[in-house]
């Protein structure tokens, strides 16, 4: 930390130790001062009682607060009560004002600095009465919000089409909709000595991890930085692995999908101002999971996750596979096929390798172009600009056919993964993957596929086993990994997430027809 930050650090706390003054006109002064008299800083000032003419004043942020909430059930419910009540005086107002006025769900009395700035900056309104040393605060908090809309990055066809929204209470809620239990628990903490971001732990109480749930803790409190603007500050702060280019934290912005890792022991952390929530602890399997591979038949949601794992494998390995196959090994390709694909290659001034990397890193800038464009334009101009790039290089003997072919392919499979998260790894794998299969043939491939799997072997997401439960290897987990068996099958949560409670139904629920002659 810089002697700045230490300076800053120390004011504010020499500030939170001093108490408020009995005059209003000095704590306004003060208040107004500690902001830099900003110019979104409202000050309302108001009389309590016809007889007692008590000078008092309402502060808050504009944008930050509902100004019907302050209106109504703030400023005119203190005027009207006050006018009604004839025994207020000077020593019983702010009791008065705290028990009767003030028709807000949450009022808290606040006697630090540090504590009625943050709330004035959190949304909540502040009421001050001349000769109280002590300020009263309600939750007013509003503004303008997103409303909640479909999700963006993570689309089903079957299945709600609710998303979050940058409102962690939104998102609470949203939760809350799915799971009507008293065991649902939510910790909020504040973190960024700037910021002060509300990040807040989910959890069901008594199935969630409670070593998962203590390590959690632990090392967002260790957090000590100045601001947090996204939930990726968040994972990138507290993942076991910070070097490993796989995620070991998982992240939606579906409310179902939260829903059923709660429901499994898992635990959600919320950010305030993020959409996505994360998800922990992670394994390598839940990325190739889709919440709409439960709201189906069985057999349609395995064979999509096999499909899934097998556009991964084509993803990381196809272009690898070629340049090998291609340059090391053509005995092993069919004649006729070794036959076309020299005569594609007889034209073109570049090696093989060359060829497909120029290919690969061609494709990649277009993703990256259509995803920075704007939406009306972006994916029109990387479409066209791919088919028209692919046709204009295979006519001027720059590329052949087969490796528009082979990138096309890759690139088409690496938008199949229902996380974008687990699809960047592959894409910078491949990579590798291709430089050894340049120098090396098939033995550089195998040697990369055996390096990546002993490093997917070492991972852990939070003391748990990223390859669970393959290695190790769990014989009741297997029935929610490559395939899914029926729901009525799923009788216990997944052991090495859940210790506590493992049981998910009494007894198997398996549907039966009714019985033809009763029915008859």
């Amino acid at each position: 930390m810089t002697s700045e930050g230490k300076r800053d650090k120390n004011n504010t706390t020499d500030t939170g130790n001093d108490h408020f003054d009995n005059e209003l006109a000095n704590n306004l002064k003060k208040i107004k001062k500690e902001l830099g008299n900003s110019s979104d800083l409202i000050v309302r000032k108001f009389t309590i009682g016809d007889d007692l003419c008590l000078n008092a004043a309402a502060i808050y942020m504009d944008g930050l607060v509902d100004e019907k909430t302050v209106n109504e059930f703030v400023l005119e419910s203190i005027k009207v009560e006050s006018s009604e009540e004839g025994a207020i005086n000077q020593k019983n107002v702010f009791e008065f004002i705290n028990t009767h006025a003030i028709s807000v769900g949450e009022v808290k009395v606040i006697q630090e600095w540090n504590t009625l700035i943050l709330a004035i900056l959190s949304g909540h309104t502040a009421i001050l009465v001349d000769g109280c040393a002590k300020i009263l605060t309600g939750n007013t908090k509003g503004g303008e919000t997103r409303q909640v809309s479909e999700p963006t990055s993570q689309l089903v066809i079957r299945g709600p089409k609710e998303a979050f929204t940058e409102s962690i209470g939104t998102n609470a809620a949203l939760i809350r909709r799915r799971i009507k239990t008293p065991n649902l628990w939510l910790e909020t903490m504040q973190i960024g000595s700037t910021t002060q971001t509300d990040v807040a732990l989910m959890y069901i109480k008594g199935v969630a991890n409670e070593k998962v749930l203590k390590e959690t803790k632990k090392r967002l409190g260790r957090i000590d930085i100045d601001g947090i603007l996204e939930s990726g500050y968040i994972e990138q702060l507290i993942q076991d692995h910070p070097y490993s280019p796989f995620p070991t934290i998982y992240n939606t912005e579906r409310p179902d999908a939260i829903v059923g890792n709660l429901l499994e022991g898992r635990i959600a952390i919320l950010v305030d101002g993020t959409p996505f929530v994360l998800v922990i602890p992670a394994l390598f399997i839940q990325f190739f999971q889709s919440p709409a591979d439960y709201y189906q038949q069985f057999f349609i949601g395995s064979f999509l996750r096999l499909l899934r794992l097998s556009t991964y494998i084509i993803t990381l390995l196809t272009p690898a596979l070629y340049i090998a196959l291609t340059t090391f090994h053509p005995q092993m390709i069919p004649t006729r096929l070794l036959i076309s694909l020299a005569a594609q290659n007889e034209g073109v001034p570049f090696p093989l390798f060359v060829e497909v990397m120029l290919m690969e890193i061609t494709f990649e800038i277009l993703r990256e172009a259509g995803v920075r464009m704007p939406r009306a334009v972006g994916q029109a101009v990387s479409i066209v600009g791919g088919l028209v790039l692919g046709q204009a290089a295979v006519q001027a003997g720059i590329v052949s056919a087969a490796t528009v072919i082979v990138v096309s392919l890759t690139g088409i499979a690496s938008f199949a993964f229902p996380s974008y998260t687990i699809g960047v790894p592959a894409r910078l794998l491949r990579f590798l993957m291709m430089i050894l299969a340049g120098s090396l043939g098939l033995y550089g491939v195998a040697m990369a596929l055996f390096i990546l799997v002993a490093h997917l072997s070492s991972l852990r997401s939070f003391g748990i086993p990223y390859l669970s439960p393959f290695a190790p290897f769990v014989w009741s987990d297997i029935k929610d990994t490559l395939v899914r068996q029926p729901l009525w099958s799923l009788l216990l949560r997944p052991k090495l997430i859940n210790q506590q409670n493992l049981k998910r139904q009494d007894k198997s629920q398996k549907p039966t027809p009714p019985d033809t002659d009763n029915s008859a």
